[in-house]
């Protein structure tokens, strides 16, 4: 939604007239066109970035391979610390062009526009970092959980299935209840009887 806000407001309000006998439009931020450019840039490769990667997080249960899992894990994790560092750029970027912008009539019909710009650019380095860092422990996780599922098999496949592991061989007397088929059972136990046919 940040990236909606950055490129939404950028496209519509941001290009203004110099003066009104000029009809060119001109970047607000300092008119210079890279700035603009780069928002919009930022924006559109950030909103599907976002659409691809909830895609993947719908379907990654259904992922079967660990090792897609792992490069669908990293990519999230990549892409999200790229993308949090070019935000970081396009708010120092925008804001640095928006402090050099002399006031005119046409800037302040776009002002706001430009500041919700600036304003969601660091928003969206927030946004950015928090997913890094949940994709860092989405990672985490998944390395150990595969440490445990990759552990206990031999590594020849042709090797049979490892049994159950034992314990430390020291059993105590001290149970709660006995183990199981030890108990000798009566023929006929009290207050049971066998039907006869």
């Amino acid at each position: 939604i940040f990236s909606i806000v950055v490129f939404g407001s950028i496209v519509n309000e941001c290009y203004v007239n110099k003066d009104s006998q000029n009809p060119e439009l001109l970047c607000i931020f300092n008119e210079n066109e890279s700035a603009c450019s780069y928002g919009i840039a930022i924006g559109i490769i950030a909103f599907f970035g976002c659409i691809f990667f909830s895609v993947v997080d719908l379907y990654f249960q259904q992922i079967s391979s660990v090792k897609d899992r792992k490069r669908a894990v990293l990519l999230d994790l990549g892409f999200s610390g790229f993308l949090s560092f070019l935000w970081f750029v396009a708010f120092c970027f925008l804001a640095n062009q928006w402090q050099r912008t002399t006031m005119s009539k046409g800037v302040s019909q776009g002002a706001d526009a430009a500041r919700a710009a600036i304003t969601f650019s660091f928003f969206s380095i927030i946004a950015w970092v928090a997913l890094a860092v949940r994709a860092l422990q989405r990672y985490r996780l998944g390395t150990d959980m595969s440490l445990f599922a990759t552990d206990q098999f031999a590594a020849d496949p042709n090797a049979a299935y490892p049994g159950y592991p034992t314990g430390s061989g020291i059993e105590t007397t001290e149970t709660y209840q006995s183990p199981p088929f030890t108990e000798t059972l009566e023929a006929n136990p009290k207050g049971y009887q066998v039907p006869a046919y």
